[in-house]
C-alpha cells in the first residue's frame, strides 16, 4: 500500500502530525524503533502508577491553542510542580523563593533576601574585574551569588553536563528567575498538568485509527527506500543518523534511569527531589505515584506502595537514547552542517532529535501543529 505520509518516530512530534494529516483525509504511516508508541513520554503501568519510563514529564505551557488542543485529546489533571532540592541532607524549596531564602539564610521579608543575593552579586562582579563572564559558573554568581549557586547549581549542573561549571559556556544561563514570593510553583505558565491516566492516554489518542508499527527501524532496507511506501517522509530521528554519520557525530548527555518498587506508601513524600550535591551520583527521585496524588487513575483508590526512579546523567554512546543536546560550538556548527544537507533533501525534518534542540513538550506540539498548517493545508 502506498501512503501520503511515512511518519519516522512515533513520539509527541509524529504523533501530533500523524493526527493533523489524518483529520486533512490523508493516509499516513507511522513506525517507530522502540517497541512501543510514545517517545520518551511513555508511561508503563505497574501495579496500578503510571510509571515515567524515561523520566518525569510535566507539561506546561501558556499557549492556549496547544492546551486546548492536547485536552481534546485527553483530560488533564491539575499537578502542579514544586520540586524539592536536598542538599547535603537539607531541603531547599524550588524555584529559587524566598521558601528557598528563609532555609538558606533565615530572612523572613523580600528586602532582607534581594539585599543577600545584591550582596553576593556585587562580590561576584567586582571579581571579574570589569570583564563579561567567560562560562557559567561566572555567569550564574553574577545572577545569583555563591551561596545559590554552590549550593543548588554547581554540583547538580556538573553531574548533568559531566563537566565543570568553569568549562561550560556562560550562554547556558541566560538568567536564573528567583522570586520574592512565597510560592514553590515551578513554572511560570498558566496552563500545567498531567493527563489523567497518563501520556499513553494522549499518544493513543493521537494515533487512533492511524496505522502504526513498533519495532521497525526506519534505516533497515524496506525503509530506507521509503519512496516505495510514501509521497513524502516525515523523520523525527537524530540528524546525524539520517545522513550516517557523515560528516561526523554530535554529542549528546543521555539519562540511566534505575527504577524500583517500595512496599511503603510514601518514600520521599514529592514527586520530584534533586540531589544537588556531587558525592550523590543521581541528579534526582522520582516517585511516580505523585503526579497524580497517590491515587490509581482508573479506581480513584489510594494506591498502597510505591516506585521511584533514580536518574544517573551519562555520556552518549551509539546505542543509547539521546536526550540533551550539547550546544557548544563544535556540535552548533556540525548541526548547521547537516541542517545545509537536510534542506537539500526533500524531507520534513522536525522535533528535538532532528533539529538538534531542547523543546519542552508544549513547543513540540506547536512545531508539528506549524509543520501541519504549513504541509497540509
Amino acid at each position: 500500500m502506498s501512503y501520503d505520509y511515512l511518519v519516522v518516530g512515533a513520539g509527541l512530534y509524529g504523533a501530533v502530525f500523524a493526527y493533523e494529516a489524518k483529520k486533512a483525509g490523508k493516509t499516513v504511516k507511522v513506525i517507530d524503533r522502540r517497541n512501543h508508541t510514545g517517545g520518551n513520554i511513555y508511561c508503563e503501568n505497574v501495579n496500578g502508577i503510571n510509571v515515567h519510563k524515561y523520566g518525569a514529564h510535566i507539561f506546561h505551557t501558556s499557549n492556549k491553542e496547544v492546551w486546548d488542543f492536547v485536552n481534546s485529546i485527553v483530560e488533564f489533571n491539575r499537578y502542579t510542580n514544586s520540586p524539592v532540592a536536598n542538599y547535603k541532607g537539607k531541603l531547599y524549596n524550588l524555584p529559587f523563593n524566598m521558601n528557598t531564602f528563609n532555609r538558606l539564610w533565615g530572612v523572613t521579608t523580600p528586602a532582607e533576601a534581594e539585599a543577600k543575593i545584591a550582596e553576593q552579586r556585587e562580590e561576584a562582579i567586582e571579581a571579574l574585574g570589569g570583564r563579561e563572564p567567560q562560562n557559567l559558573e561566572e555567569q550564574a554568581l553574577t545572577l545569583v551569588g555563591k551561596d545559590i549557586f554552590n549550593i543548588l547549581i554547581k554540583e547538580y549542573t556538573e553531574k548533568q553536563w559531566g563537566r565543570k561549571c568553569s568549562e561550560l559556556p556562560a550562554f547556558i544561563i541566560k538568567r536564573l528567575p528567583v522570586r520574592m514570593v512565597f510560592d514553590n510553583n515551578y513554572f511560570n505558565d498558566r496552563y500545567q498538568g498531567i493527563p489523567i491516566g497518563g501520556y499513553n492516554r494522549l499518544i493513543d489518542g493521537l494515533l487512533q485509527g492511524t496505522e502504526c508499527r513498533t519495532g521497525a527501524d526506519f534505516f533497515q532496507p524496506q525503509y530506507r527506500e521509503w519512496r516505495k511506501y510514501a509521497r513524502k517522509l516525515v523523520y523525527t530521528g537524530a540528524i546525524d543518523e539520517y545522513f550516517d554519520y557523515s560528516l561526523g557525530q554530535l554529542d549528546w548527555r543521555t539519562v540511566m534511569f534505575k527504577t524500583r518498587v517500595e512496599n511503603i506508601p510514601n518514600y520521599q513524600g514529592n514527586a520530584v527531589v534533586n540531589y544537588t550535591e556531587r558525592e550523590v551520583p543521581f541528579t534526582r527521585i522520582i516517585e511516580h505515584k505523585f503526579f497524580e496524588f497517590g491515587k490509581d487513575s482508573e479506581t480513584g483508590e489510594p494506591i498502597k506502595g510505591t516506585i521511584i526512579t533514580r536518574e544517573y546523567p551519562v555520556t552518549w554512546e551509539k546505542g543509547m537514547e539521546p536526550y540533551y543536546p550539547v550546544n557548544d560550538d563544535r556540535n552548533t556548527n556540525l548541526y548547521h552542517q547537516y541542517a545545509e544537507l537536510a534542506a537539500k533533501e526533500g524531507v520534513l525534518f522536525g522535533g528535538r532529535l532532528a533539529e538538534y534542540r531542547y523543546y519542552d513538550m508544549d513547543d513540540t506540539v506547536a512545531a508539528a501543529l506549524k509543520l501541519a498548517a504549513t504541509e497540509l493545508y
